[in-house]
């Protein structure tokens, strides 16, 4: 029983200290859109890429997208 308490202690003062108090401002928002801030930094080249994979596997892999392997739409 104590192990347990102990647990679930340490659980929520760790989510506590997770949780911030501070808003990000307007004046901030520009930092976090940074363009390097994205996880793909370049969409057209994405595209190319997934274009690229779904080409040579002969399937769409989720991406919504349909066609053949042969490489023609």
């Amino acid at each position: 029983m104590k192990l347990w308490l102990l647990v679930v202690a340490l659980l929520s003062l760790f989510l506590a200290g997770c949780a911030s108090l501070e808003l990000v401002q307007p004046w901030e928002r520009e930092t976090l859109a940074d363009p390097i801030m994205q996880l793909e930094p370049d969409p057209s080249e994405a595209a190319f890429d997934e274009h690229i994979l779904s080409t040579r596997e002969g399937s769409a892999g989720g991406y919504g997208v349909a066609g053949g392997g042969c490489g023609c739409n």
